[in-house]
């Protein structure tokens, strides 16, 4: 596979001669402990990298000796390196240093995410924080930024995680660190959310759909949510819905096109009502089989607040 533009790093071995290795591509992959940095791994593995999770700064060095040695067909490499590694991690600058006055080629992907996201992801996992395996997630989190702060500062793409699908994220960590083809179609997410919640950080467009019927104010369709008829139909009955989508679908037919003519890879629309169970989750669900008739787009949906609580 041909390197990506400027990532080509060319090494000088001793084996029985001087002999030139090629490492076309070293990713450090670090940040914050529950902002997906296993997720960016499995971005890397899926497209042909060699992988190394938890690796501890002073041992990248080996790596690249491995990888730059005569005989190596490792020629794409990413490792995450983080605050596991506990003293050890504070030598990852200087490791970073060490690899450039080398000549070997690397990028940093820094991922970041809010304390209430971190602690939301503790939450479901009901994992231990590394800086505080007997203590509270909040100090643990707050010992991590002051460990990050450095290396955050000098990363070559930082990527907010918070309320970011795992899809989501895979697609925006390949955009910025693939090989990038010509695309011929636009990767469209529709996420469905409630304003009481807050807005989704990763959008690039919003539409907020307060303005119809709430069905919350009906009893008998409070428990339901946006994939219920009967909440549709409630939303229809004043014919607002149909005039939205009437106007709603010139205006995508006149972007779509634009954003991949300028090389948009990916389009994420977020579609806000009050609560995110009904009036949202039904026009996400609505626009999402309208655009999957395009042959321009690919689709993906997400309801983030569909399952919180009516109260």
């Amino acid at each position: 596979m041909t390197a990506p533009t400027g990532i080509v790093a060319s090494v000088t071995v001793a084996d029985g001669g001087a002999a030139t290795r090629s490492l076309e591509d070293l990713v450090v992959i670090t940040g914050f402990s529950g902002a997906g940095k296993s997720t960016a791994m499995n971005v890397f593995e899926d497209d042909g990298y060699f992988c190394v999770d938890n690796l501890p700064p002073e041992m990248i060095r080996g790596l690249v000796d491995l990888l730059v040695h005569a005989g190596s067909k490792v020629r794409r490499a990413a490792v995450v390196s983080d605050v596991r590694a506990r003293e050890l991690f504070e030598t990852l600058g200087g490791m970073l240093d060490a690899l450039a006055e080398r000549g070997v080629a690397h990028r940093v992907l820094f991922l970041d995410a809010d304390e209430e996201t971190l602690l939301g992801r503790y939450k479901e996992t009901r994992r231990r924080h590394p800086l505080s395996p007997t203590g509270s997630v909040v100090q643990g989190i707050a010992a991590e930024r002051a460990a990050l702060q450095s290396i955050k500062a000098r990363a070559d793409f930082v990527l907010d995680t918070s309320g970011i699908a795992a899809a989501t994220l895979r697609r925006r960590i390949a955009d910025e660190f693939l090989p990038r083809q010509r695309r011929s179609k636009l990767a469209v997410t529709l996420t469905s959310f409630g304003h009481k919640h807050g807005l989704p950080r990763d959008s690039d467009m919003v539409l907020d759909m307060r303005f119809l019927p709430n069905p919350h104010w009906q009893a008998e369709l409070r428990p339901l949510t946006g994939f219920d008829p009967q909440v549709v139909e409630h939303m229809s009955r004043d014919g607002k819905l149909e005039a939205f989508y009437e106007r709603l679908g010139p205006l995508l037919d006149f972007l779509i096109p634009e954003y991949i003519a300028e090389g948009k890879a990916h389009l994420s629309i977020a579609v806000g009502c009050t609560g995110g169970r009904h009036r949202s989750v039904a026009i996400a669900e609505a626009l999402a089989h309208r655009l999957r008739a395009r042959d321009d787009v690919e689709v993906e949906v997400a309801h983030r607040d569909v399952g919180r609580s009516t109260r």
